[in-house]
């Protein structure tokens, strides 16, 4: 029997575009119900919503600023009401703001820092009852091999992502004992909009530090994120897996 996700009900923050978007579609694909979380972009967050439907699905998208708790409990809220439940949490949403340490100023690392951790608090919180009350769920985090093995110029994102490990490793600790599951996706260079913009040196020297000596693919990613969403992974908790062909080894 192959992957399905019949049934279940999922979020994805940062659904709109880019590795969301994959992902977002791939669960829907495989069955689920599919609500994205959006910051700006209202067109293509409805285009999402469309291809959602386009599948057989159900689909919901809000706008939400992911830094914003009481926004984050009004989408958890509005989906259990919607849908009765909420079975699968995808923690996208995260921006970058690189510069080197020397240059960084006050404000790129607070942007950074606060975007791309406490957005995972909010809506982790958030879940917690929700799910507890569901008697089971599964959170996937999406963090970043740069967590794992810094990078220059990323300090504040490396910071972010590391954190993101720390916090799941430690809310799968606490909710183990209500059937609630908490992973990490670190992706490595994966091809989207955001890294279309590349030097093409840049892109060569990602290529030569990759083992399998290629960009990775935003559905490489989902496929992953999918595995963590199902039952095929039900005992399988605070763990990070590495989606970056081999880079951090």
């Amino acid at each position: 029997m192959g992957l399905s996700l019949e049934g279940k009900t999922c979020l994805v923050t940062g659904g709109s575009r880019g590795i969301g978007k994959s992902i977002a579609l791939k669960l829907a694909e495989l069955g689920a119900d599919v609500a994205i979380t959006y910051a700006r972009s209202a067109d293509a967050a409805e285009q999402v919503k469309s291809e959602i439907e386009a599948l057989g699905r159900k689909g919901l998208a809000f706008q939400a600023d992911a830094v914003d708790f009481a926004q984050a409990e009004e989408v958890i809220n509005s989906i259990t009401s919607e849908w009765g439940k909420l079975d699968v949490l995808v923690n996208n949403a995260g921006i970058t703001q690189d510069n080197l340490i020397l240059r960084m100023s006050e404000d790129q690392w607070d942007a950074v820092i606060t975007t791309n951790l406490k957005s995972i608090f909010n809506y982790s919180k958030a879940v917690a009852r929700p799910m507890m009350k569901n008697r089971g769920g599964s959170i996937i985090n999406i963090s970043s091999v740069v967590g794992i093995s810094g990078n220059a110029g990323q300090t504040n994102y490396s910071a972010s992502k590391a954190g993101i490990i720390g916090f799941t490793k430690s809310y799968a600790k606490e909710l183990a004992s209500r059937n609630i599951r908490a992973n990490v996706i670190a992706p490595g260079y994966i091809l989207t909009e955001m890294t279309e913009v590349l030097d093409e040196k840049v892109l060569d020297g990602i290529k030569e530090a990759t083992p399998l000596g290629r960009a990775g693919d935003a559905h490489e990613v989902a496929d992953a994120v999918a595995f963590l969403a199902s039952d095929m992974s039900t005992y399988i908790t605070g763990e990070t897996i590495r989606v970056d062909g081999g880079m951090a080894m």
